[in-house]
């Protein structure tokens, strides 16, 4: 038996242990500390067994959990979403629990040797089966910029019910432990207790909160604004838990309540540390409680009740999709992103197994199968596209018809620019290139955006820059530059990835937010990273600097200097046909790219041997195949090679043609 403070360290240690290797793994976090209480629980190495403490603590992690739900419930939110949010993801959850009951009812009408599940245990087991993981499936909409896809717009609709029915089923699943003859007055009793602390809460909370959080800002302490705020959130959890509710719904209402209220965010960051550290210790008493063994020695059965839920949600969410006015390659889309068991469903089944709703046997079993299909989720997403294609017999068709119509946009342009992604900063880029006459094609994956960009004359079209169709649709080959302006590394990977298997010797300019993934960038084929943390710094130091009486003219050289250093690309730009009458103005430096042919005079010699700098030329960089290498003096250069030239016009002529001879 381990004392508090052992069993506490045990749980950290194998916690940030699981984390790192799932993180490596780019798996998320949550199926670390799940496969953490596996190895580590009564199941596994008997480590760590599940105490009153540890179930605690994890009952907090929910609390804290419900709370950020509460924060997220937003009124303006759902009624512009209403009709995919209380019709579509109303009808999935209603539809998978009565289906779930259905199959519970044939189950031990057919086979009561195998398993006899009461209607009240059936809508119990619906209700966890009902739920998908929003950690993960929004982290990886995210990173594959989907968010504000037509699929997208909807997975987030379904999460989002998904999430407010857990508050009537933590109320229900209880009153379903209950004797049968007395279910109705159970349940009755339950629903007016819960509209009575509602209607307190919320009728006098409003009231108090807001006055009572403006009292406590204004003694500027974090360590009050802390306190009071887990004052507030353990405080409504204690109240509908005095009320014989479960202690989340106190803590949902307190979300609610703050949400309204001007620290919101404030409240949000704060609370953070402690949901998150709280919540991965409840996935790690989830994963203490399976038992390995059963579920080997009952591998069949575990595959069967993995590959029937998966399959039915999927199946169930693409027709309702469709249903509900989807076209066939969304509606696919949208269910394999939400076949995967969710972290809510644990919430219930966890309640579930303490009430003994369910033989243990038959909970062993669907916890395993929930958490092997969370595993396979990402694996899913990444080749939901794929799997579309070849599902959806008109999916081809219709994204063939998307790129013809970028292709005839873009058909009579050249030497236009290409904006990937037409948010903020794209629209910004977009006019400012509209003031210098110069010509782009942004490609956007929000079809409302390019709907309403379209028509106020936008040069914009609805299309997946990281795909190498869409790129080419936009006229890569005859394109001048790639402006990739979201900051995403992992999709601006891809991005580069293509446009540099199409068009090596084009300049692709990558925003980020900071220099964490600047090697990855540039190695990829970046010509210039540019990161908004220093950007912002830099404008920063210039006003600064001004109010502080520095005179402006010096402000302006130190920033320039700055960005000299930072951005080498700065010093050059590369030119095209506008740019001779200026050139003959002035002697402007410029960046000059030379692709080096196999009967090129510098192939198989170095670059010291070559010593352009006497011709007043630097190489700024050196492109081999689809990745950067270092120009070092003995670097060889081979056929293929591109080499960037900086100079003034007269100094690149002559260093072109000593490295092609002409």
């Amino acid at each position: 038996m381990h004392s508090a403070l052992e069993l506490t360290l045990l749980l950290l240690g194998a916690a940030v242990l699981g984390v790192v290797a799932f993180r490596m793994m780019h798996l998320p976090p949550m199926l670390g500390y799940l496969a953490v209480g596996i190895l580590i629980g009564p199941h596994g190495f008997g480590w760590a067994e599940n105490s009153a403490t540890t179930s605690s603590l994890a009952e907090f992690g929910v609390v804290f959990l419900m709370f950020s739900i509460g924060l997220e419930f937003s009124l303006p939110k759902l009624v512009s979403m209403r009709r995919t949010v209380f019709g579509l993801g109303m009808a999935q959850v209603l539809l998978t629990i009565l289906v779930t009951m259905l199959a519970g009812w044939l189950v031990a009408r057919l086979l009561p040797q195998v398993a006899d599940i009461s209607w009240g245990a059936a809508f119990a087991i619906g209700g966890a089966l009902a739920m998908s993981s929003t950690a993960i499936v929004s982290k990886l909409l995210t990173e594959r910029l989907e968010l504000e896809s037509e699929h997208g717009k909807r997975i987030i609709s379904i999460l989002l019910f998904q999430d407010l029915a857990l508050v009537p089923l933590l109320i229900l699943v209880p009153a379903l432990a209950q004797d049968p003859k007395e279910m109705a007055v159970t349940l009755g009793w339950a629903v007016l207790k819960a509209a009575g602390v509602l209607i307190l809460l919320l009728v006098l909370g409003q009231k108090l909160v807001r006055g009572w959080f403006r009292v406590v800002v204004q003694r500027r302490s974090q360590e009050l604004f802390m306190l009071n705020l887990l004052l507030i959130t353990l405080g409504a959890a204690w109240i509908t838990e005095q009320a014989g509710l479960s202690l989340a719904l106190g803590a949902f209402v307190a979300g609610m309540l703050i949400s309204e209220t001007e620290y919101k965010h404030q409240v949000e960051e704060d609370i953070k540390p402690f949901r998150d550290v709280l919540l991965g210790l409840f996935f790690i008493t989830i994963g203490m409680l399976l038992n390995v063994r059963l579920v080997v020695e009952n591998w069949w059965l575990v595959l069967l009740m993995l590959a029937a839920p998966v399959l039915l949600k999927f199946v169930l969410i693409a027709g309702l999709a469709s249903l509900f006015g989807a076209s066939t390659g969304i509606a696919l889309r949208t269910g394999l992103a939400l076949a995967q068991a969710g972290e809510f469903g644990f919430v219930l089944l966890n309640q579930v197994g303490g009430m003994h709703l369910i033989d243990p046997f038959i909970v062993q079993l669907i916890l395993a199968s929930m958490v092997l299909s969370m595993l396979l989720a990402p694996f899913i997403l990444a080749n939901s596209d794929a799997i579309v294609m070849k599902l959806a017999t008109n999916e081809w068709m219709m994204q063939s018809l998307a790129l013809t119509q970028i292709a005839t946009r873009t058909m009579k342009t050249q030497k236009h620019v290409i904006i990937a992604g037409f948010g903020r900063s794209g629209q910004s880029l977009a006019k400012l290139l509209e003031e210098e006459s110069i010509l782009y094609h942004a490609l956007d994956l929000d079809p409302d955006r390019v709907q309403e960009a379209q028509a106020a004359g936008a040069n914009v079209s609805y299309g997946d820059a990281a795909r190498r169709e869409a790129l080419v649709a936009a006229g890569i080959h005859r394109a001048a530059a790639l402006v990739v302006t979201f900051a995403s590394t992992p999709a601006a990977l891809k991005v580069l990835h293509f446009a540099h298997e199409l068009a090596p010797a084009l300049p692709v300019i990558v925003r980020s937010h900071d220099d964490t993934d600047l090697d990855a960038l540039r190695a990829a084929g970046a010509a210039e990273v540019v990161p908004e943390a220093i950007e912002g710094s830099l404008m920063l130091a210039s006003h600064a600097l001004v109010m502080l009486g520095v005179p402006l003219r010096r402000v302006v050289h130190r920033v320039q200097s700055a960005r000299d250093e930072r951005y080498a690309s700065l010093r050059g730009y590369f030119h095209g046909a506008s740019d001779v009458e200026a050139d003959a103005e002035q002697a402007h430096v410029r960046l000059h790219s030379v692709p080096l042919t196999d009967s090129a005079a510098a192939v198989g010699r170095t670059l010291g041997a070559l010593n352009l700098a006497e011709l007043g030329a630097e190489i700024t960089a050196l492109r081999r195949a689809k990745s950067r290498v270092d120009a070092t003096p003995q670097t060889v250069l081979l056929a293929g090679d591109i080499v960037v030239l900086r100079g003034t016009s007269e100094s690149v002529g002559r260093a072109e043609k000593r490295l092609l001879k002409i």
